[in-house]
């Protein structure tokens, strides 16, 4: 997986910036009960994403306030943090840290300066439109501070045939939005069988074991996650997204 850091332009052509995320093969030793998985990623699967995107001391604030990112935050000495909204309109809020994980650099941090944002769209009962994914990033966007991260988890259905995918429209948005795009990262939901017997041909005295699609179409074993950056400086955002 590229570390997450912006190189120098050249004339050489980039590598794609793609990851892969496979579930594991044993359970850990020490799981932590009650800690459910972040929209079908596991919490070590998480943690790893939260510690590759931040440091010790950063501001990682999940809209949807999942335990399972503030559990990984905390445990990372990371500083947890959710989105308010008040009179005033929307700020972040740090939240105090735990007995058992005293966190000394939450009182160090002042204003709405985020190293890290995790998100799903669509939001709510909404569906993925290209509206409000616009204005999801245009609101997102004045959280993060110069070279902050944002990773969207999309969790709604596949586009069908012919339709323009999720992930260009959050990445087209993104760009409009002064983001540019850093990473695509397929996490796979389940563990992959090293042979798909759906794909097998059925003979006519076969019966049917199972091997059906779900409406058609295979079930779905991955989440796509789109890692994008705003730019250390706010000059340089058309140079980056023109890179990417």
């Amino acid at each position: 997986m590229p570390k997450p850091h912006s190189t120098a332009p050249d004339d050489r052509p980039q590598p794609a910036p793609v990851g892969l995320l496979l579930p594991r093969a044993r359970v850990p030793r020490t799981p932590r009960p009650g800690v459910p998985h972040w929209h079908g990623l596991s919490p070590s699967h998480l943690a790893y994403l939260i510690r590759r995107y931040t440091h010790v001391g950063d501001v990682v604030l999940d809209l949807d306030a999942h335990p399972a990112a503030i559990a990984a935050t905390a445990y990372l000495d990371r500083v947890p943090a959710r989105l308010v909204t008040d009179r005033h309109g929307l700020h972040v809020r740090f939240l105090p840290p735990t007995p058992e994980r005293p966190n000394p650099h939450a009182a160090r941090r002042h204003g709405p300066c985020v190293d890290l944002i995790l998100a799903t769209l669509p939001q709510g009962a909404q569906g993925l439109t290209r509206d409000g994914i616009a204005t999801a990033m245009s609101t997102w966007r004045p959280l993060l501070r110069p070279g902050g991260f944002l990773l969207v988890g999309l969790t709604a259905s596949p586009p069908q045939p012919g339709e323009v995918s999720q992930r260009t429209s959050v990445i087209a948005a993104a760009r409009t939005a002064g983001f540019f795009y850093h990473q695509h990262i397929p996490a796979a939901l389940v563990p992959l069988p090293e042979h798909e017997p759906r794909t097998a041909p059925e003979h006519l005295d076969e019966a049917d074991g199972g091997r059906r699609l779900l409406a058609g179409r295979h079930l779905p074993t991955f989440r796509d996650l789109v890692v994008l950056r705003t730019t250390a400086t706010a000059i340089a955002t058309g140079e980056e997204n023109a890179r990417a």
